[in-house]
């Protein structure tokens, strides 16, 4: 099946199945944060649209543990990078409907949390076709390690998605059963 079909057939699934009870467990990140012994880090996240998990839970439960909060903004030539953010900060609405910081202090996460429509047995990600964040770790992983984790439903995921060399995979997908890795 091609990615297109795929991306159809997920979608489809995550309308008929979205739930606001369907969540990521809390404490199945901070085992992950725990092993890799980070702390006071840059965290990376995303602000749930289309019925995505919704990273913000985990986001103010990091901001409480005094990690430093960002998410991305869009930018020309389909690029984004990531901006400090607090709950307590403004957002705009970009051109896709998705809030922004609105803070011009750019970040560069240790760990970004990674939107997802479906993932696989070697833990290659499906976007929605952008490549916004494929194009974000190619440019910046030459110069920074980043912890790269994938928020899903375990209904996203499937036995082998088709790839190609511009697909970066993911270092670990947390989902409300399993964690991956």
């Amino acid at each position: 099946m091609n990615k297109s079909k795929i991306r159809k057939k997920i979608q489809k699934k995550k309308i008929s199945f979205f739930s606001k009870e369907l969540k990521i467990n809390f404490n199945k990140f901070l085992t992950i944060l725990n092993k890799l012994k980070i702390k006071n880090k840059i965290i990376g996240g995303y602000y749930p649209y289309n019925y995505e998990v919704d990273s913000l839970e985990i986001l103010k439960k990091l901001e409480k543990k005094n990690y430093k909060i960002s998410i991305p903004k869009i930018l020309k030539n389909n690029q984004m990078n990531f901006y400090e953010w607090s709950f307590k900060d403004p957002l705009t609405i970009n051109t896709f409907g998705i809030p922004e910081p609105t803070s011009e202090k750019m970040v560069y996460p240790d760990i970004l949390l990674i939107p997802l429509l479906a993932f696989d047995n070697d833990l290659h990600r499906l976007g929605y076709g952008g490549g916004y964040y494929d194009r974000y770790l190619a440019r910046v992983l030459n110069n920074k390690k980043i912890t790269t984790i994938g928020l899903s439903y375990s209904f996203q995921k499937i036995k082998k998605l088709p790839i190609n060399k511009y697909d970066i995979k993911l270092d670990y997908v947390i989902t409300e059963k399993d964690i991956f890795k």
